[in-house]
């Protein structure tokens, strides 16, 4: 017995060692992956630790979690008609054992950024999830369409009701409900569509391209009136 507990210990060791080297390699595939891809898009890829995306892209709430918070892994470039920004995001949170010893907690998630030149109204969409199910048990219920469908697998919040009508229209609901389960949001002349994890490429193409496309479906009556909004409220725009 005295022998078995070193030996437990150590397969321990190496056990984690092995899935340690196995993730790296994964990761390497994948880096080379996106690479790969960004050089096909005409994208710029860029490794580099950025501590200031919580900054520039403050408007959204998903970047202001937790605490050392930086972007890294940078897809930039054109997709369709939209300036794009793709990359991966870390944060940390922390929590308190048993003994009173602080764990550290990284949470990664990729995102997609799209600069639509609209000024796009505050809207979240996101797959229906068990404690959104709850909370409507208890009152607490998202924008429901005429869709039973879509109100059944997507949660949609918005401050303007009219404007969630707006942009998700028969058409566009039938989309979203073909598309990648990813969550967006619209902020300003921003769509963000974020993953619960780290995109392959054919993840962020899934990203931009739902992105894309539900900007692109707006009916050209919302969007002349976005356009006649927005010359109303930029400075010089009428002189």
């Amino acid at each position: 017995m005295e022998t078995l507990v070193p030996s437990i210990f150590v397969g321990f060791i190496v056990l984690f060692g092995v899935l340690a080297y196995w993730g790296y390699k994964a990761n390497q595939k994948r880096l080379a992956a996106l690479r790969e891809w960004a050089a096909a898009r005409g994208f710029t890829f860029d490794e580099t630790e950025d501590w200031e995306t919580e900054h520039r892209f403050a408007e959204f709430s998903c970047f202001q979690q937790g605490s050392r918070r930086y972007g890294y892994n940078f897809l930039r470039g054109r997709y369709r008609d939209f300036p794009a920004t793709g990359f991966e995001y870390h944060y940390e949170t922390y929590s308190t054992d048993k003994d009173g010893k602080r764990q550290t907690h990284h949470h990664y998630f990729s995102a997609v950024i799209l600069e639509t030149q609209l000024p796009l109204k505050p809207l979240w969409i996101r797959p229906e999830g068990f404690f959104d199910k709850i909370g409507e048990f208890l009152g607490f219920d998202d924008i429901d369409f005429e869709s039973a469908e879509f109100s059944r697998k997507f949660h949609v919040s918005a401050k303007d009701r009219r404007w969630a009508f707006d942009v998700l229209h028969q058409q566009a609901m039938e989309y979203l409900l073909t598309a990648p389960r990813i969550t967006l949001e619209m902020q300003g002349g921003r769509i963000l569509a974020t993953g619960s994890g780290c995109f392959d490429p054919a993840g962020y193409e899934g990203a931009m391209e739902t992105a894309a496309k539900l900007v692109e479906m707006l009916p050209k009556s919302v969007r002349q009136e976005l356009r006649d909004f927005q010359s109303m409220t930029t400075p010089g725009e009428n002189t």
